[in-house]
Parts: structure tokens; sequence; C-alpha cells
């Protein structure tokens, strides 16, 4: 057998057991955590305070969420190009983008550990228009105590977190109806 086919190999295999455990980790947190819903990750917890952070857009801009603060709700969503569940929760993203454009929501797709070269070519062939920004070493998601992916964290303009969940359900009204309410107040 070939270097190179052996690498491959390799880096497939290693992709299905992180692929697994990603899943794992989600449904069995779904499981008991009542749905995805949640109302605490290891770091964070509804009606707490969300953790400031400040990273790289796709333009390299810096952006801190600090800089929402008193304007707008933000929509945290931790995610991967390589994660079915995140892609599957994209379109309702772009769904409350474009529902709440100018309304005060700001969605902050937050990218785990991924090129910014592979995320832009994601983002642009699937067309969505919302900010996206590079965790490439998976600070933020740490200090935010995430564990699996997709994960949605619902701040208010306060800087407050009001809803978090984990997983992709398929169904947005809920957190449709949160964003309407927080973006009126």
């Amino acid at each position: 057998m070939t270097p190179r086919k052996m690498a491959w190999i390799i880096g497939w295999g290693l992709f299905a057991i992180a692929s697994v455990a990603i899943q794992y980790e989600v449904k069995v947190g779904l499981h008991h955590g009542g749905g995805g819903t949640r109302q605490q990750l290891e770091s964070i917890k509804v009606g707490g305070p969300a953790p400031d952070f400040s990273l790289p857009d796709l333009s390299g801009r810096a952006t801190a969420l600090a800089s929402y603060r008193g304007q707008k709700v933000v929509l945290l969503d931790f995610w991967a190009t390589w994660c079915p569940p995140c892609r599957m929760s994209m379109p309702g993203l772009q769904t409350l983008e474009d529902q709440f454009k100018g309304r005060g929501l700001e969605i902050l797709s937050v990218n785990q550990g991924e090129e910014a070269g592979q995320v832009r070519h994601f983002i642009d062939r699937k067309k969505y228009s919302f900010h996206v920004v590079l965790d490439q070493d998976q600070a933020v998601a740490a200090k935010y105590g995430v564990k699996g992916i997709p994960t949605l964290v619902l701040i208010d303009k306060k800087g407050v977190v009001q809803r978090i969940s984990v997983g992709y359900s398929g169904n947005e009204s809920d957190l449709q109806k949160a964003v309407e309410r927080l973006a009126r107040e």
C-alpha cells in the first residue's frame, strides 16, 4: 500500500471517528438535557452574562461581541463545514438573517477550527449572508463550554444569555419567537 493511500485511509478513519464522537456527544447531551434547549453549558447559563470575545471575520476584521451590546440581539452559532447537523441548520439561520435584517439581530456564525479559505468557499457557494467569524483555536468555544455542534447561544441587547440549544431539531419557531421578542425590547 502506498503512503498516500495509507494517509487517506487514516484521514477518513479519523474523520469517521470524530463524526461519531460528536454525534454521540450531542445525542447523549440532548437525551439527558431534555431536548435541545438547555439552561446551562459548562461555562455559561441562561440569565448570566455572555463572555466577551473578539474573533476575525472572513475579511480579517476583528469582531468583538461587546460592540453589539446595547444595540443588537446576538445569535452565536458554533459550527463547522464538515458537520451535517450544522449544515442542516444553516438555511434556518439564513431565514432569520433575512427576516430580521435591519431589525436588531446580528448572527455571528462562529466556525470551529477551519481555514478561512475553506469556510469562505462554503459560505459563498451556499450564498449565506450572515456574519461569519473564525474560532480557529476553538478558544471561544471552550470559553462558552461548547461540547457539541451546532450550539446556538441567544444573547439579548444587554449581553445576557437568553437561550442555549445544542444540536439541530429542524424546528426554528421557538428561536424565531425568542428573537422577535428580544428584538422588540
